[in-house]
């Protein structure tokens, strides 16, 4: 931001369109060479401007519309781009929403007249006197690419010598382009892409605007070098110079100095705080920012620091009753934004001391005539510690006095007069006021359209998004059903592919396959089960059924206990076929269950597919041995028990008394 007070030492280029259009071809611009006075009037073109600004890098190119220089935002980029890193462009009627030339040139007393090189006149007029918005579309930071200078292209048999020979030389040169910046004591960021023999590419990032990078760009040799300001998100606008009105300054003094400073109308404008600034380096920071009238401490006694900022300001001074509660200044600064307790304190000193003469501010306000300016009356009041009636007294004086040490008698007004020139005073203010509302009545009815855009926007999506979620619940509703049909669908199928195996194994048992074996017609069907287990026994039920009275044939019959000898008498087999020997438990269990159980080797078994055969004859013939077997070992069982009775009997009479026994 600049800090010129006068355009002495400026040159200015004024310029204004004089014919055609830059979206056109050749436009032809009015250009005003100003320094300090007009020193030349021309008409060039577009590139001839250009050249001249790039020869001669004047300090500032002010224009009443910085669009009459570029087509477009990305054009006014590239256009900025071309100009000296020294040289700003400045739009004279303003930033976002620029007022008409002619009204900015009335404000400031500058000539002015509708022709092309009076507008371009009155622009440099205007920024030489630090009026306007200066241009940015770059940040304060550069980029330094160093890279190749040459293709690397088909090199034949030295092509790898060649390449490492380019990538080693851009290595170099980004070493010399960082020692450069490292004594120039600036930072940057470095990005390399390392390549067969060095880098193919060195990127800076550097914290410095162009003007004060310390290498230059273009091609030398091998390696090229190329520098850039980095592109900000748009195009913004920065005043020439920051008005000094009136503040309220608040300053915590110690180790680290804050600052904080706060308007007639008690709004906070900025903090600052430093470790390492001394007394003059706080003035100038508080000069470039106001004009205090009031310099507050947040403590009492006011610090020796607080009071000689004060007394070099000759400003009022501040202190409240009793220290500042950090609750108190906690609550009065929360809606404003400090980097940290210090500048806490200051702006919180600031706004105490603000409230205290808020009431005189309002008092005094309300008491000024329309023409008089309200911040320098509100600064005496409070600075001098008078009545606004003693100073408006003491400003008529003072005119009176230089109006007498002029020699001319002020020539006594007609109430004609008198009345003409308040009725121009108050259509001056009328038509400011008018002003003012038609621009807040703009900003309203955008923000009102806007608003009305936005709402739209959002009842749309509001209704897409309730369409949506309709569609979605829906459609999950009609899934869960499609879910549980098809799941009552596949128990359903399972349960048909179960009986449609089953219904298989009947056919193959009454038809065909069973006929082929079964030409004698004295075969039965076995039911194979793989072991004597209860896995087994209802795996086999559940893929060919196992009925009361079936044969059925155990592949493996060890290792059975009593669950599963139970589990298989539930079955009530006609007889059990058995390979290898079966466990007692088992064994007991079919034999007091009256199933008849025989080796697998009295029966010969034939295999058809899944199902197997046996004559029924041997059936027969092995449920009858058992039999025989079952009547033996009843009658060895019989036969023990009687053994056992008896000895028990002669047990018990061998201990009986003698005489016991011939009474019986």
């Amino acid at each position: 931001m600049s800090t010129r007070t006068d355009a002495l030492d400026t040159l200015v280029y004024g310029v204004d369109v004089q014919s055609g259009d830059v979206r056109g071809d050749a436009p032809a611009y009015a250009l005003c060479v100003f320094d300090g006075e007009p020193v030349e009037r021309a008409s060039v073109s577009y590139h001839k401007l250009l050249r001249r600004i790039q020869t001669a890098e004047p300090d500032l190119i002010a224009t009443d519309n910085m669009y009459e220089l570029a087509a477009d935002k990305d054009d006014l980029v590239r256009f900025l781009r071309r100009l000296p890193p020294d040289t700003t462009l400045v739009q004279v009627t303003g930033d976002e929403r620029p007022e008409p030339l002619s009204r900015v040139a009335n404000r400031h007393g500058v000539p002015y007249d509708s022709d092309p090189m009076s507008e371009a006149e009155a622009a440099a007029r205007l920024a030489a006197r630090n009026v306007g918005a200066a241009v940015r579309a770059f940040t304060d930071r550069t980029t330094v690419k160093v890279s190749r200078g040459r293709s690397i292209g088909k090199g034949g048999s030295s092509e790898d010598r060649y390449t490492r020979r380019i990538h080693g030389h851009v290595k170099t040169e980004a070493r010399r382009v960082g020692s450069a910046l490292e004594e120039a004591g600036l930072d940057y960021e470095r990005d390399v892409t390392e390549k067969y023999g060095g880098f193919s590419n060195a990127v800076f990032t550097v914290e410095a605007p162009v003007s004060e990078i310390p290498v230059s760009g273009g091609r030398s040799g091998d390696t090229r070098i190329e520098i850039e300001p980095v592109k900000r998100d748009g195009v913004d606008f920065e005043p020439l110079v920051t008005r000094r009105d009136r503040v309220f300054v608040g300053i915590d003094p110690g180790t680290t100095t804050a600052v904080g400073i706060v308007d007639l109308d008690g709004s906070p404008l900025e903090t600052w705080h430093s470790r390492t600034a001394d007394m003059a380096t706080v003035i100038k920071w508080i000069i470039e920012r106001g004009r205090p009238i009031l310099v507050a401490a947040d403590v009492t006694p006011m610090p020796e620091t607080v009071e000689k900022i004060r007394r070099s300001f000759d400003a009022a001074a501040w202190t409240p009753a009793r220290d500042l509660p950090v609750d108190e200044k906690l609550h009065r600064t929360r809606n404003a934004s400090t980097a940290n307790d210090h500048e806490r304190d200051a702006l919180g000193a600031a706004l105490f001391a603000h409230d205290e003469y808020a009431d005189t501010i309002q008092r005094v306000v309300e008491k000024l005539p329309p023409d008089v300016d309200r911040e320098a009356v509100v600064g005496e009041v409070i600075a001098e510690e008078t009545t606004v009636e003693a100073v408006l007294r003491e400003r008529a004086e003072s005119t009176a006095e230089s109006s007498s040490e002029s020699g001319a008698e002020p020539p006594e007004p007609s109430p004609e007069q008198v009345r003409i020139r308040d009725l121009e005073t108050q259509v001056e203010r009328l038509q400011s006021h008018v002003e003012d509302l038609k621009v807040r009545l703009d900003e309203k009815d955008s923000t009102i359209e806007d608003l009305q855009n936005r709402l739209s926007s959002a009842k749309r999506e509001e209704r897409t998004e309730a369409r949506s979620r309709r569609e979605v619940s829906k459609l999950q509703w009609e899934n869960n059903r499609l879910k549980g049909e098809l799941e009552e669908e596949r128990r359903a199928r399972e349960d048909l592919e179960a009986k449609l195996e089953r219904l298989k194994e009947l056919w193959k048992l009454d038809h065909s396959n069973f006929s082929d074996v079964d030409q004698a017609g004295d075969l039965t069907s076995v039911k194979m089960i793989e072991k004597f287990t209860v896995e087994s026994i209802e795996a086999a039920d559940e893929a060919f059924g196992i009925a009361t009275g079936d044969v059925v044939y155990l592949r493996d019959a060890s290792g059975a206990g009593r669950r599963t000898a139970e589990r298989l008498i539930e079955y009530e087999p006609g007889l059990v076929l058995r390979n290898g020997g079966i466990s007692d438990v088992a064994d007991r269990l079919l034999f007091e269950h009256k199933v008849p159980v025989a080796s697998a080797d009295l029966v010969t078994i034939q295999e058809v597919d899944e199902l197997a055969v046996a004559r029924e004859a041997d059936v027969t013939a092995a449920i009858e041995d058992w039999e025989e077997r079952a009547r033996e070992r009843l009658h060895s069982k019989n036969a023990a028990m009687v053994d056992q009775l008896i000895s028990e009997h002669r047990a018990d009479r061998r201990d009986a008394d003698p005489s016991e026994l011939l009474d019986s």
